[in-house]
C-alpha cells in the first residue's frame, strides 16, 4: 500500500508546499523552455505546455531532426527523465540543489545526447526574476511535498479532463503552463475578443495577445501566491462581461477574487467534502455558465453530455441543440 499522500485528493498546505513550489516551478520552466524552443508555434501558445502522466509531468514528443525525445517529471522515483527514439535514456535527480544547478545538469545531459539547446534564461510570469544560471535562491526539494503536489495535480486532472468532455466547441487540452504554474482547460466562444492590453512578467504583449484573440472561459488549479496563499481551482473569463462577478456560482465557498479578477474554489473544501468530484464539477459548470450566460454564448451549439467510456456522442447532437434554441 503506498503512502496516502500518493492517493487522490491529497492535503497541500502551502506554508509547507511554499519553498519546493518556488524551485520546482523554476525548474518546470527549464524544461518547458526546450520544448518552445523545439516545437512549432500553435496558436494560444498550446505548443509550449507540458501535460500530466501516471508519473508526473511530461513535454511530450519532440521532434530533433531524425530523432525525437520526451523530458517527465517522474515524482514517483524524484528525477527528471531525458529518453530519447533511440532508446537512450538521461536522468537528473531531483533533490535539493539550486535552479543553477538544475540548469547546467539538464544543459550537460542534453549536450552529451547531442540535442543543440538554446534557450532564454530568463524566466516568464515571474517579476524580478534572475536567470536560470545565476539562481542560487531557490534550492528546496522536498520529496513528500513534491509526491503531495503530483497527487493533486492528478486529481484535478482527471476532473478537468472530464469536464472537457460537455463542451463540442473550440477548447484547449488539459494541461500544465509552466510560466504560471497551473493546469489548465479553456473553452472559446468563437468570437474574437478585443486586443489584450495587460503586461506579464517576460511574456513579449504579442504573445499574449495571441493568447487572448477569442472570448474564452478558462478554469484550472493553482499551487497559490501572489493573492491566494493557499492552493485553489480558479475560472475566469476573458474580456469579462460586467455582471460576471456578480453571477451565483456552486458550491458554497467559492467566491469572486477581486484582486485576482476570477472566481477561487479552495482546494481543501473540494478535498474535503464528501464528494470532491461533484463538488469540482459544480464549480467548473455553474463558473462556465456565469460566463456564457452573461457574454450570450451560442450555448445551445457549443454545449454536450459529459462523455461517457465507449459511448459515443449521438451524431445528431448538435442538430438537436439548434432545434431547442
Amino acid at each position: 500500500m503506498r503512502d496516502s499522500r500518493y492517493a487522490s485528493w491529497p492535503e497541500l498546505s502551502y506554508p509547507a508546499w511554499r519553498e519546493t513550489g518556488a524551485t520546482l516551478h523554476l525548474w518546470t520552466q527549464i524544461v518547458g523552455k526546450i520544448r518552445l524552443a523545439h516545437t512549432p508555434w500553435l496558436n494560444h501558445s498550446w505548443h509550449v505546455p507540458l501535460y500530466v502522466t501516471a508519473r508526473g509531468l511530461t513535454t511530450s514528443t519532440i521532434d530533433d531532426g531524425q530523432r525525437s525525445f520526451e523530458l517527465q517529471f517522474d515524482f514517483t522515483r524524484h528525477e527528471l527523465e531525458i529518453a530519447v527514439s533511440d532508446g537512450t535514456r538521461r536522468h537528473v535527480p531531483l533533490r535539493p540543489q539550486s535552479v543553477a544547478a538544475f540548469y547546467a545538469a539538464v544543459m550537460s545531459v542534453m549536450a552529451e545526447l547531442e540535442i543543440e539547446v538554446h534557450i532564454r534564461e530568463a524566466p516568464c510570469e515571474i517579476a524580478g526574476a534572475v536567470p536560470f544560471s545565476a539562481d542560487v535562491t531557490h534550492a528546496t526539494y522536498d520529496p513528500e511535498q513534491a509526491e503531495r503536489f503530483f497527487g493533486a495535480l492528478r486529481s484535478a486532472d482527471r476532473v478537468l479532463k472530464r469536464f472537457r468532455t460537455g463542451f463540442i466547441g473550440k477548447s484547449s487540452p488539459v494541461h500544465f503552463f509552466w510560466g504560471s504554474f497551473d493546469l489548465a482547460v479553456t473553452r472559446f466562444s468563437g468570437r474574437r475578443a478585443p486586443p489584450f492590453s495587460g503586461s506579464v512578467p517576460g511574456v513579449p504583449p504579442a504573445v499574449m495577445r495571441e493568447a487572448y484573440s477569442h472570448e474564452v472561459s478558462s478554469a484550472g488549479f493553482w499551487t497559490g501566491g501572489a493573492g491566494a496563499e493557499y492552493p485553489t481551482f480558479y475560472s475566469y473569463a476573458y474580456p469579462p462581461p460586467p455582471a460576471y462577478r456578480q453571477s451565483a456560482v456552486r458550491p458554497r465557498g467559492a467566491v469572486f477574487n477581486e484582486s485576482l479578477g476570477e472566481f477561487l474554489l479552495p482546494y481543501e473544501l473540494v478535498r474535503s467534502a464528501p464528494d470532491p468530484e461533484g463538488t469540482l464539477l459544480a464549480f467548473l459548470q455553474s463558473t462556465y455558465e456565469a460566463a456564457a450566460e452573461t457574454a450570450r454564448w451560442d450555448r445551445a451549439s457549443l454545449e454536450c453530455p459529459l462523455g461517457i467510456p465507449g459511448v459515443p456522442l449521438e451524431s445528431s447532437a448538435p442538430a438537436q441543440a439548434e432545434e431547442k434554441r
